[in-house]
Order: structure tokens, then sequence, then C-alpha cells
């Protein structure tokens, strides 16, 4: 688990997406979405929630979110 993976996860759950999170970081979209995936990978756990119309933390999201913060 990497510094800027934990960043990208903290930042899409504060800004509820994927492309603000990106440009308050300064990395592109794609770059933060592998980031999520590289974690829910690692952690073997999804974090994230994605529906058509929001973003939003799983339970495992929500107590990783409380800690990364």
């Amino acid at each position: 688990m990497h510094f800027k993976q934990l960043e990208a996860f903290v930042n899409v759950i504060k800004f509820k997406s994927f492309s603000k999170a990106a440009e308050e970081i300064y990395l592109s979209q794609p770059t933060i979405s592998a980031h999520v995936a590289s974690l829910e990978r690692k952690l073997n756990i999804k974090l994230l929630v994605r529906t058509t119309k929001e973003i939003y933390p799983s339970d495992a999201g929500n107590l990783l979110y409380e800690y990364a913060k």
C-alpha cells in the first residue's frame, strides 16, 4: 500500500468524483482510477460503490477512509 493510493482514495471520497480528485492532487483521472483499483486488489475488497450517478464508499471503504484521513 502506497501513500499515493491512499491519497487518491481519500480524495475520491471527499469529492465524490475521480476527475475532481485528479484535479486536486494534480494527477490524471486514469491514474486515480488505477491507484484505487490497485488498492482494492491489494486489500482484496471493494472500497467504492460505483453507480451511474454517484460514487460512495462501501462499509470497508468507510473504515479505511477514517484511518487514512
